[in-house]
């Protein structure tokens, strides 16, 4: 990381420059160094699949993977993901298009309504059924109880995170079947691409 200052005489906003692995590619930019990551996802990346809620890591919509673990991007400064990889909803689908486990199950469930809190709940499902890959139900609700959504009763989302690892230990002994290897041309977008933005 270096540092630079931007501006005329002696204020300016000072800036650095980060490298970080963004879903699998690396990225070096020049950002605010008090930029938040989600900010930097958005805006220096265009990124806008990470959405932005509470600004307080309350909601969890701006939950991403930092190096395999979920984080508030609306918490963390992008200089602090400097030499670090982080995922973000964008990245959970495979190179060649396949829905991830925790994508098809948001489709097979029906666990989105308008999509905003989507992102950080696959984020965080992923991470959770990637540590996780037999969970019950309570550790499923436990799992996502730090993201708020305001559309469901959550009982849909809880059958994505039982279903997402059914998948994921399908997937894992080599079985899954062929509708659940790709992407559905009746998928919602936002379990594709974060939803409303």
């Amino acid at each position: 990381m270096t540092s630079t200052s931007h501006g005329t005489g002696q204020v300016g906003e000072q800036h650095a420059e980060i490298r970080v692995k963004v879903n699998g590619v690396p990225r070096r930019f020049d950002v605010p160094v008090r930029r938040t990551l989600c900010d930097a996802l958005r805006t220096d990346l265009e990124l806008t699949g990470t959405h932005v809620g509470c600004e307080h890591g309350v909601c969890g919509a701006c939950t991403v993977l930092l190096d395999g673990e979920p984080v508030r991007s609306c918490l963390m400064l992008a200089v602090s993901a400097d030499e670090h990889e982080v995922t973000t909803v964008e990245g959970l689908t495979e190179p060649d298009g396949t829905l991830s486990p925790t994508q098809q199950a948001f489709v097979d469930c029906h666990g989105l309504q308008c999509g905003f809190c989507t992102p950080g709940f696959l984020t965080t499902i992923s991470a959770f059924v990637a540590e996780n890959p037999d969970p019950t139900p309570e550790e499923a609700r436990e799992a996502i109880g730090g993201n708020l959504c305001r559309c469901t009763g959550y009982q849909n989302i809880v059958a994505s995170v039982l279903r997402a690892a059914e998948l994921t230990r399908e997937r894992a002994a080599g079985d899954a079947p062929a509708a659940d290897r790709g992407p559905r041309p009746d998928a919602p977008a936002a379990a594709t691409q974060g939803g409303a933005q």
